[in-house]
């Protein structure tokens, strides 16, 4: 039992033997003691003052009383108004770093027995390059999975490639007209980048043809979009794809193939995986399977173009389309189809979709067409929406080819990170091995930590200039703080081994030693606290405070040159377990960190 259960267990024994009256533990607040004041934990009292029906400056005091008298672990407490801040022994934290040093996965709960969860992330289209936008959403997935299962659950990391639709059929029509049998083997160019290149022609050409339409006579832009020679072939491409026409066919495996090379060439840059793969293409007939399902049922309606409809009014969601008259199905068909086989493979208790905020309408309307069907999954879905990419220029348009290539993104800040530790005369002892694997850490770590310490509800905006700094609240801040510890404990080493034992004289523990180990007991409550909000932005600022605390403790502090032999120890063991609790949260993020700056 931790000493924050501890303690509010013995707040309410009091309560309850003094008073008679129950406390319930959930309805108590125990929080870390603000800095400003004195303590390590402060319990706020106004919920017991109509119990007590004294004030809560008294309130707090009879509380501080008792729990002097049962918490053999609490050497003093102070009053501020109505709250009761508490101070541990100094014994305490000395031995609660002696039990943890050494363990290497601190903070990580074992896997547990519950239901698994599912997260989906990335969700390409096969008619383009993976941009900016992309990059924050499996950065996103990726550490929410991670943090998930820092936390004690069985988590299955699934992608799901929309890999057939219109905006295929665009990137193929334009490829048969206007590529020449061009590929990425004659070309040199990467799969994924030449596909998308055809993508944005088609646009290029429908805006001609939509022109000359208006000039002709049209009024509406977007009737001219749809009545466009070019708009009408792309869709009657569609229909020789679902009906399975060969040739069709034959040019969609090849392109798709280039764009799955060069998808693979990004994620290992990336530094994501996934642990099953699911394609549009083999999970929409599933979704037509249960459109079918809901007419039997009578919880749908065709109308009588023989487009198929559910209405939600009701719910108020309106109505939404399940299957045009043509019978080519929407996105929302595929996700029905998905959803019922991650049912099947995996039984989840939450299926976890990452997604833009720009589809929180489509995913309510999912939850309530799965309701609709009854299916034992439909509350099981969870919209994870995240906040838009920004550029200091405005929104990216893909069609236009506005976007930011998650490539031509990654060599920029390699880059900037070779650029930036050059300046500062970091790597004058590197082989160029090292300072090709040291930039990339870097830059990619950047990249990483910028993106994931936004909340992931918010809009962002991306300044690559500002992600790479060794100030401030950046992820070469922390990875220059680890090396830094790595340093020390390096030359701690060298002579002789590092003794295991934790100890020293409880009146030897300083403020700043105490606050450092505050924060490393805080490390375990973020993790729960960051998988239930499905938020690395909490890992990521916690990473940070830990860093700035710890540069605080090693500008005031030495710690080799200490002329003590046991405060030194201490304070080699205090930075060892700073270097492991650093390490443990920049992995929920993706992040490397390196050995040596």
């Amino acid at each position: 039992m931790s000493i924050t259960q501890v303690i509010l267990e013995a707040v309410s024994d009091f309560v309850f033997e003094q008073y008679g009256e129950d406390a319930p533990l959930q309805a108590l607040t125990l929080q870390k003691t603000r800095k400003e004041f004195s303590g390590d934990f402060t319990l706020v009292v106004f919920p017991f003052v109509k119990i007590t029906k004294v004030s809560p400056e008294a309130t707090a005091k009879l509380i501080g009383d008792a729990l002097i008298e049962r918490v053999d672990e609490l050497q003093s407490y102070n009053v501020i108004k109505g709250f009761l801040n508490l101070s541990l022994h100094p014994n305490f934290w000395i031995d609660y770093l002696a039990r943890n040093s050494g363990n290497a996965r601190f903070g990580f709960r074992p896997k547990g027995e519950g239901a698994p969860v599912v997260v989906e992330y990335s969700s390409p289209n096969t008619n383009k390059p993976l941009h900016l936008g992309h990059v924050r959403n499996n950065l996103l997935g990726y550490s929410v999975a991670k943090i998930l299962e820092a936390s004690g659950r069985r988590v299955y990391k699934v992608n799901l490639v929309n890999d057939r639709g219109i905006h295929i059929c665009k990137s193929m029509l334009a490829w048969i007209k206007y590529g020449k049998g061009r590929t990425p083997y004659t070309t040199g160019m990467k799969g994924d980048k030449l596909v998308g290149e055809y993508y944005v022609k088609f646009e290029t050409e429908l805006k001609i043809q939509v022109g000359e339409l208006m000039l002709a006579g049209y009024t509406d832009e977007e009737i001219a979009r749809k009545d466009a020679p070019l708009m009408k072939e792309a869709q009657e491409l569609l229909r020789k794809w679902e009906d399975g026409d060969a040739q069709t066919l034959a040019i969609w495996c090849a392109m798709n193939g280039w764009v799955y090379e060069g998808f693979n060439q990004t994620y290992r840059k990336l530094g994501v995986e996934f642990d099953k793969t699911y394609y549009e293409s083999e999970t929409y007939l599933l979704g037509k399977e249960l459109v079918m399902e809901g007419l039997k049922k009578g919880v749908f309606e065709k109308r009588s173009d023989n487009s198929v409809w559910v209405t939600l009014n009701n719910d108020p969601l309106d109505e939404k389309l399940l299957l045009r008259s043509d019978g080519t199905s929407v996105y929302i068909t595929q996700d029905l189809g998905t959803a019922q086989l991650r049912f099947d493979d995996f039984y989840p208790g939450e299926m976890i979709y990452v997604v833009g905020n720009e589809q929180n309408y489509h995913f309510e309307v999912l939850q309530k067409v799965l309701q609709k069907l009854r299916k034992p999954y439909a509350d099981a879905v969870y919209h994870l929406s995240y906040g838009m990419v920004e550029l200091p220029e405005g929104k990216m348009k893909s069609r236009e080819g506005t976007v930011v290539d998650a490539d031509d993104l990654f060599e920029e800040m390699v880059d900037t990170a070779r650029r930036t530790t050059e300046e500062l005369g970091k790597v004058q002892d590197f082989s160029e091995e090292e300072k090709a694997q040291l930039y990339n850490i870097l830059g990619m770590g950047a990249l990483k930590y910028f993106i994931l310490k936004v909340d992931p509800k918010k809009n962002m905006l991306f300044n690559p200039s500002e992600s790479i700094d060794f100030n401030g609240n950046t992820g070469p801040f922390i990875q220059y703080t680890y090396a830094r510890i790595s340093s020390i404990l390096r030359m701690a080493q060298s002579g002789k081994p590092l003794q295991a034992k934790v100890q020293l004289a409880p009146e030897k523990l300083n403020l700043l030693e105490r606050n450092l180990l505050r924060t490393i007991f805080d490390f375990p409550g973020v993790v729960l606290d960051a998988a239930n909000a499905h938020s690395p932005a909490q890992i990521a600022n916690y990473a940070y405070d830990l860093c700035k605390e710890y540069n605080q403790f090693y500008h005031e502090h030495s710690v080799l040159n200490e002329p003590d032999p046991q405060i030194s120890h201490f304070r080699v063991k205090l930075s060892e377990m700073v270097s492991t609790v650093v390490k443990n949260a920049m992995s929920l993020l993706g992040i490397d960190v390196p050995e040596r700056m």
